[in-house]
């Protein structure tokens, strides 16, 4: 297959045109992100149409060893621990993610660097040639994700990365990501998500995330629940893949922060065990006890490597994993009020969240609520209502996947024992919230990534500018009148 024009060869403005263009093809394809009701089922993923994609492009993903990431909750956490462990250790680290909050290139980061609009022009150029040539084939075209797999392999091998991480989009078994040859395996968690196309029970998931588990490969898993755990032991022993077990051939025990701790989440730290390997007071970035769980997995994922050449020292793991943070997770973003930011989005995480937030002391905790159609809405309030006095429901406005305002009123009618109220869009519904506070008050906007997403996008913008200033000095004259 002949070369596709090299995009160096234009100028930065029409650099910027052949962007824009680019990331138009890539979003006019089939997209489950944006629309999973366009899934009728499991039986709309195939991982043939992802391997043929990637034969037509010289199967970039046999050429970097990975790390392969599934799990219900904490996979993105997980992969980013592992990711930085391994950079702090020297090596050139390929992460892979998804969704993104803002730019495209967050799917596909190189030691935290984003590619460059050229890159993506010039990654996108070779994905339309052979995306032409399967459109006309019987079995259609590739999808905006496994085209957007197919890109980080790209990009991964092109910048000569020595190892990749790659997080699972959706399950495992028929995911795009789930034609890589990986190092290790990990299964962060199971708890239900996604029910209409994984199945209705934790066991039926596990079954579908297990389909990750290679034949003599290791496997790390933080499942603990029996029934998804039995499932993820039998499917390691059919296939012969060596497996360690959360609390079983591994120990992690967690270390709350000290209450005069300065900060307002303060994380949590861990001993970790295996065998007669131990490490003790490791501390982390990113807040809540559920990430010490997460710590522990890419604690011995990193180990496991080490049979394969990738040396990691204590030193490395320990500042990779004290480096290691996740935008939007539990992410506090204001101190008077409090404001937190967190992309949880269902039940598993939303009680991690909960959990988290829960000695935080304030007079009055406001939620500001939007989510996806898709997800157990119902189930997401009851867990809410639980920790929270009052209430904003609203809707993302840039990914049609949103629940409306209208339904989520009527189910908040029959859920919620708090007040509620509605926003026409999460900038409406943050406005509000602030101008109904006072300093000791908090505010805390979950229930979805793109919520989530949006949300930041608006605080940062709205800080750079008049409104940022007029707002905190109606924070500071609230605060001298109380």
């Amino acid at each position: 297959m002949s070369s596709p024009p090299t995009s160096r060869s234009f100028s930065s403005k029409e650099i910027e045109k052949r962007y824009l263009e680019s990331l138009e093809f890539l979003f006019g394809r089939i997209n489950y992100e944006r629309s999973p009701n366009l899934a009728s089922g499991l039986q709309s993923f195939s991982l043939q149409k992802m391997q043929s994609l990637l034969d037509r492009l010289g199967n970039p993903q046999n050429e970097l060893p990975c790390v392969h990431i599934a799990g219900s909750k904490g996979k993105g956490s997980t992969a980013t621990m592992v990711a930085r462990i391994l950079e702090t250790a020297g090596y050139r680290v390929g992460l892979f993610t998804s969704p993104h909050a803002h730019r495209y290139e967050e799917r596909f980061t190189i030691n935290e660097k984003l590619a460059s609009k050229a890159e993506v022009v010039s990654i996108v150029d070779q994905l339309r040639v052979v995306t032409a040539k399967m459109d006309n084939e019987p079995d259609g075209g590739p999808t905006f994700f496994e085209l957007s797999t197919a890109a980080g392999w790209l990009h991964f091998v092109k910048n000569q990365c020595q190892i990749a991480v790659i997080e699972v989009g959706l399950g495992g078994r028929l995911d795009s990501t789930n034609v890589c040859n990986p190092l290790v395996s990990i299964i962060a968690s199971i708890s239900k998500d996604h029910t209409r196309l994984l199945g209705s029970t934790e066991d039926l998931i596990a079954r579908e995330k297990a389909g990750i588990i290679k034949t003599d490969i290791p496997v790390v898993s933080g499942v603990l629940n029996s029934e998804p755990a039995c499932v993820i032991q039998e499917v390691a022993n059919d296939v012969g893949a060596p497996l360690y077990q959360l609390g079983q051939e591994f120990q992690v025990t967690s270390i709350a922060p000290c209450e005069n701790a300065q900060q307002v989440l303060p994380a949590w730290s861990l001993n970790f065990s295996l065998g007669e390997f131990s490490l003790s007071d490791v501390q982390l970035a990113m807040p809540g006890e559920h990430q010490t769980q997460n710590a522990s997995l890419a604690i011995i994922a990193v180990r496991l490597l080490s049979g394969h050449g990738f040396e990691v020292s204590e030193e490395h793991l320990r500042n990779g994993l004290r480096s290691a943070r996740l935008p939007l997770r539990i992410e506090v973003f204001n101190q008077e009020p409090i404001v937190v930011i967190d992309a949880a989005h269902n039940p598993a995480s939303i009680e991690a969240l909960c959990q988290t937030l829960q000695p935080i002391k304030t007079k009055r905790r406001l939620c500001i609520f939007a989510s996806s159609r898709d997800k157990d809405c119902a189930e997401l309030l009851r867990i809410l209502d639980k920790h929270f006095d009052e209430f904003l429901l609203t809707a993302y406005q840039e990914n049609p996947r949103a629940i409306s305002t209208e339904e989520l009123a009527e189910m908040a009618s029959v859920i919620l024992t708090h007040p509620f109220s509605l926003s026409a869009s999460p900038e409406e519904a943050i406005k509000k919230a602030l101008s109904d506070v006072s300093p000791s008050d908090f505010i805390c906007a979950t229930g979805s990534f793109f919520l989530a997403a949006e949300m930041e996008q608006f605080w940062r913008a709205s800080h750079d500018e008049a409104y940022g200033t007029k707002l905190t000095q109606e924070l500071s004259r609230k605060k001298s009148s109380n």
